[in-house]
């Protein structure tokens, strides 16, 4: 048989629900920045870095991080493109798999560079020729 609950019970539920959420919060902005592990360029074969970049949508991730001054970053969201983010994280993962760029996590914020320096010291040229022929 079931047991009304009382008005205390129905009113402790929620205190309890914010209390576990505000700790939540609190241990999500206490991490730390770090570095997502990257592939060595040394393992990357040229046709990995091409398939990566006939996607549309990838190749639209590289040419947007390729206008950043220097080796400059961009956050995820910053990045503007024409999908869901779910979407966007799968093609963030196949390019940083492939050796194309680099990643860090800093809070809850994820930060992308392209790998422009290492990538023209392993394959010359290949990235300002893709994007070229491309735009």
């Amino acid at each position: 048989m079931a047991r009304a609950s009382t008005p205390q019970e129905v009113t402790e539920a929620p205190s309890i629900q914010a209390h576990s959420i505000q700790a939540h919060s609190i241990e999500a902005h206490s991490i730390e920045a770090h570095s997502i592990e990257l592939p060595s360029l040394d393992e990357i074969d040229g046709l990995t870095v091409l398939q990566a970049l006939s996607d549309p949508v990838r190749l639209e991730i590289v040419r947007q991080l390729s206008g950043c001054p220097g080796s400059s970053e961009l956050k995820c969201s910053q990045i503007e493109l024409p999908v869901t983010k779910s979407t966007a994280s799968h093609h963030f993962k196949i390019l940083l798999a492939a050796g194309l760029v680099s990643g860090r996590e800093q809070g809850t914020s994820k930060f992308m560079r392209l790998r422009r320096d290492e990538l023209d010291a392993r394959f010359p040229g290949l990235l300002d020729s893709v994007l070229r022929a491309t735009g």
